[in-house]
């Protein structure tokens, strides 16, 4: 499973999916791996950009960001994206988001 995160620093999921110009790619399978940081072009006055982030993430499974807009909920459904709505360290997130999976595996 392939998740993307969306960070302002790195270390926390702290941006609304419109504005969040860098994505954090992890990669899990039996472990969590990081694989890259993606930059995106972002403008900071305009409204609506969060088809741009879901595109930049088009091979991930699952973006995770602390709140999005109905458009871009049926943009990540067409895109086969789940979206997440969390917020706090990236690790304690993808933790959460992991365990969740897990206990739903079974």
């Amino acid at each position: 499973m392939r998740l993307a995160v969306v960070s302002s620093d790195g270390e926390n999921v702290d941006l609304h999916l419109g504005k969040g110009k860098s994505l954090y790619i992890y990669d899990y399978t039996d472990d969590l791996a990081f694989v890259e940081k993606r930059e995106i072009e972002i403008a900071e006055d305009a409204k609506h950009q969060g088809g741009k982030v879901i595109k930049t993430c088009s091979d991930c499974d699952v973006l995770i960001c602390v709140q999005y807009g109905f458009k871009s909920k049926i943009k990540a459904e067409d895109a086969g994206i789940k979206l997440v709505m969390d917020e706090g360290p990236i690790d304690e997130v993808l933790e959460r988001y992991i365990d969740h999976v897990e206990f739903m595996k079974n």
